[in-house]
């Protein structure tokens, strides 16, 4: 194996397939990437400062506290997302997946509107954020842990067979919400699909405090293993000749993404495509697949898209829509092209 690919960290292709000879590429290619994260770290906090006074100078003790957490959870759903994106990625060695394609948006789905169908949508409204919270954090956890262990922990341990058989669940829990949605009263309907859009306004203090308790505890451990994640972006065989714990780092890597998928979703609601848009664009900006560059990067263009998004819509354009639809829309498109591309080679 070249030295050089060992050092650099093998690249992924346009396709979705990794591959040592595709070279870094992009507009920050030749830049040392320290200075990219340095450059994207003062933008994200030009970009939180603007957000938590723009309009609100004559009133900033009274409007700070409450953008204050908007901003705090647009954080912390960000880095989750980023972060979960680009180990996901690691471990399948492929650019156009994401933890979402697991199932955890549909399964998430079907929890919100089996809640509501079986409960009401007043006892559902009614429910203690923390025990709503605690409830789909443990079910999407309880989900992802027996799949990883049912699949990857047997004797085939086959990440291919993992991602396809997380494909049919998700398709089997978006059939079952989709139904139960097609006979449920249409006035409770109506809290149902308010939950499925991501909805940064006003969150619960306390589980973003354990929201962020969690991200800070993945992102650290992430970072003390960034080394072996660049080893283990080379494929099975390399980081197995390299001496990494193939099966053992995989399975952890799996577990960790699924829950900072898991605790973003329950706090503010799914949101699809965002980790494929902040990631691949992470490689890109970074110009390297280091993973001591491409996860500050990608968390740091998070924060800015998420935080810089809402700001231009809110204050530019003055719509009060959902950012994650626009959000969706773009990322889509990214997928898209993702495909166009890979297709073309």
């Amino acid at each position: 194996m070249p030295a050089e690919t060992v050092r650099t960290g093998a690249a992924p292709a346009a396709d979705g397939r990794r591959s040592a000879d595709d070279a870094p590429a992009g507009p920050a290619a030749g830049t040392h990437p320290g200075r990219v994260v340095a450059v994207l770290a003062v933008a994200a906090v030009a970009v939180l400062i603007l957000f938590l006074t723009l309009g609100a100078l004559d009133a900033l003790d009274l409007i700070l506290p409450l953008r204050a957490g908007r901003v705090a959870a647009m954080v912390v759903v960000g880095v989750a997302i980023a972060v979960s994106t680009v180990l996901f990625q690691t471990v399948t060695e492929n650019r156009i997946l994401t933890p979402a394609i697991m199932g955890f948006d549909s399964l998430y789905a079907l929890i919100q509107t089996a809640a509501v169908f079986f409960l009401g949508a007043t006892t559902v409204n009614g429910l203690a954020p923390t025990g709503r919270f605690a409830v789909e954090v443990a079910a999407m956890l309880v989900f992802s842990t027996a799949l990883f262990r049912w699949i990857f922990g047997g004797p085939r341990r086959s990440l291919h067979l993992v991602v396809l058989v997380g494909i049919v669940f998700g398709v089997l829990f978006r059939s079952l919400a989709t139904f139960l949605q097609r006979v449920i009263d249409p006035n409770e309907y109506l809290t149902v699909a308010d939950r499925l859009f991501a909805s940064f306004s006003a969150p619960d203090p306390t589980l973003l405090l354990v929201c962020t308790a969690v991200v800070a505890l993945v992102c650290a451990w992430a970072w003390t293993r960034r080394r072996d994640l660049d080893v283990l972006a080379l494929g099975r065989a390399h980081a197995v000749a390299l001496g990494v714990d193939h099966r053992r780092l995989t399975m952890a890597v799996l577990l960790v993404s699924a829950l900072l998928v898991s605790v973003s979703t329950a706090l503010v609601g799914p949101i699809t495509f965002f980790g494929l848009l902040v990631a691949n664009l992470a490689y890109q900006v970074a110009g390297t697949h280091r993973h001591a560059y491409v996860l500050p990067v990608a968390a740091l263009l998070a924060v800015i898209t998420l935080v810089g998004g809402q700001a231009v819509l809110e204050h530019v354009f003055g719509l009060d829509t959902v950012l994650s639809v626009v959000i969706e829309f773009l990322g889509g498109l990214v997928f898209i092209v993702l495909l166009v591309r890979g297709g073309t080679r």
